[in-house]
């Protein structure tokens, strides 16, 4: 109510109890002339004989004392745990807190105090979430990698986080800000990852740099050294981003609890909040779509190991063998074919099908093209 209302209102009020405390004053008629009830009038008159005017104010309608309000220390812990984590709702204060061996108010309780203290307001519409979620049976089945979009920094300099988050458990097991997305960067903190974490047995990526060049020249020199140490690959399906819905959601959150609203120096000081982030991330913050578990609880380190030298490739003894040459080409039939530069310089395997006029192109393990020995072209457009 604005100042001019409030001085209105409070002189209206004097007004009438200092007509009613005339003599002689029918004080019903008095009310209904005004447009007040009687029970109004000596409300008011009564606060004006023990405050004066400021007895006039509109007073709060909150009760004396609320029975059922938490505890101020249950409140002073709610509000301990949102201010460490601003980006925290209901259900993950109330976890932490749980675990912590306090009595908990309910989680609409602890919504109304986040709100009551100003740390959310109406407006704030409630998340989606999808229908059902599809994950692994078991950690390191598949990870999925992604670059998060670059931010420039007061360095003048780009980062481009890269992360790698594990389906089953939505462990981060890496989270690194890199100052490119070149081949020899992801190898490098691949590397660095199968050392401590050991390997998947697939791993998801979109179809651009430096894991795809497009839907029809999916295979890169790091795709091709992926499956040389016997990690699958598989591309999302392009303009779906949906299909790596873990690792998008990943970022979404890191934008909103780390790099939103600050500003870093160089890529010291953001790996230095990433590495200290992640440790929350992957310990301490309850996850909804682990029934609020923390990913850790369901996450192990893979019994894979990184072959520091690579194993000769070899194929079975009935695949046609072909050498896939600079440009990315095979000779079959007298005709050069395209496979992906990817290959270049490496053995890849011809494999019948049951299907007339298909043959499979394996590279080790992984199947990367299909050749129509009609047109003797490769098959393009499919998830191989």
């Amino acid at each position: 109510m604005c100042w001019r209302r409030v001085i209105q209102t409070m002189s209206f009020r004097e007004e009438i109890i200092r007509l009613g405390e005339q003599a002689g004053v029918n004080i019903r008629q008095l009310c209904r002339r005004f447009g007040i009830s009687a029970k109004t009038y000596y409300k008011w008159r009564n606060r004006y004989r023990k405050d004066g005017g400021k007895g006039l104010e509109n007073q709060s309608r909150r009760p004396g004392r609320s029975p059922t309000r938490s505890p101020a220390r249950v409140e002073t812990a709610i509000l301990k745990v949102r201010t460490a984590h601003p980006q925290w709702g209901a259900r993950k204060i109330e976890t932490v807190l749980r675990q912590e061996g306090m009595k908990t108010p309910a989680r609409s309780t602890i919504q109304d105090v986040l709100k009551r203290n100003g740390c959310i307001d109406e407006k704030e519409s409630a998340k989606h979430r999808p229908w059902q979620r599809f994950e692994r049976d078991g950690p390191n089945q598949l990870w999925q990698m992604d670059f998060k979009g670059w931010s420039r920094m007061q360095s003048g300099c780009e980062c481009q986080p890269l992360s790698i988050v594990d389906d089953h458990s939505r462990y981060a097991v890496c989270l690194q800000a890199c100052s490119n997305q070149q081949t020899g960067t992801v190898k490098e903190k691949l590397t660095e990852v199968f050392r401590s974490y050991g390997m998947p047995e697939w791993i998801m990526v979109d179809n651009g740099s430096p894991w795809g060049y497009d839907e029809q020249r999916r295979w890169t020199p790091l795709t091709a050294w992926l499956i040389r140490l016997n990690v699958g690959v598989r591309h999302s399906r392009p303009y779906h981003p949906q299909t790596q819905g873990k690792v998008e959601r990943f970022h979404r959150t890191l934008q909103q609890e780390v790099l939103e609203g600050r500003q870093f120096g160089d890529l010291k000081r953001v790996q230095e909040a990433f590495d200290q982030w992640r440790t929350i991330y992957n310990q301490h913050r309850p996850h909804e779509a682990l029934q609020m578990q923390v990913p850790a609880s369901r996450y192990r380190i893979s019994p894979r190991e990184f072959p520091e030298k690579l194993s000769p490739i070899e194929y079975e003894s009935m695949d046609q063998i072909r050498h896939v040459d600079v440009r990315g080409y095979i000779r079959y039939r007298g005709q050069k074919i395209r496979i992906g530069k990817g290959f270049r310089g490496n053995p890849v395997g011809l494999r019948q099908t049951d299907q007339d006029g298909l043959i499979d192109v394996y590279f080790c393990t992984q199947k990367v093209a299909q050749i129509d020995l009609r047109t003797l072209t490769t098959v393009t457009g499919k998830e191989l």
